[in-house]
């Protein structure tokens, strides 16, 4: 696995190493020592996957708070996503900073999401899922959101939104 920093602090885009033959390839997408060697969180506590009808299906910004917070790994696994994240540790040298990213079934990559940090992604083909993996079981009551549009990110989305939650358009500025 390739290991790629971004511009926000902990936040890894992730790329499998093909090993390819007649058959197609093989890749590893997960090695607990690897992530452990490189100080990131490897404690998969569940894995969920997304599945979405329409592009233009905008999920988030979503987050666990302490003393749930969670890391997540994040794999398009079929059809095409806009993946961002905002940095929401208000300690971190790229507080409020976000960064994104496209994932697809065909490009193989992974985001490494830190725990601290809001996540969502906007489809950009119809029919597009996404798996999860994640360090912490889902607390309902530690979860939340900010929002998309909140004007102190700048987010700027690629396609016009077709489908979002309520619960979605209701979570606060920060």
């Amino acid at each position: 696995m390739q290991f790629h920093k971004t511009s926000l602090k902990d936040l890894m885009v992730i790329e499998p190493e093909k090993l390819e033959d007649d058959r197609g390839f093989f890749a590893r997408i997960w090695d607990q020592e690897i992530f452990n060697k490189i100080g990131l969180n490897s404690k998969i506590i569940q894995c969920s996957i997304s599945s979405n009808k329409k592009k233009g299906t905008l999920r988030g910004l979503h987050i666990q708070y302490p003393p749930y917070e969670e890391a997540k790994i994040v794999r398009c696994t079929k059809g095409k996503i806009y993946d961002i994240v905002v940095d929401l540790r208000k300690n971190s040298s790229t507080f409020k900073k976000w960064f994104s990213v496209e994932l697809s079934a065909d490009n193989y990559k992974m985001l490494y999401v830190p725990e601290g940090c809001a996540h969502g992604y906007q489809t950009l083909e119809d029919n597009t899922e996404a798996a999860y993996q994640m360090t912490e079981a889902f607390k309902p009551e530690h979860y939340g959101g900010v929002r998309w549009d909140d004007p102190s990110f700048g987010i700027k989305l690629p396609l016009e939104i077709t489908v979002i939650s309520k619960k979605d358009t209701m979570w606060d500025f920060l």
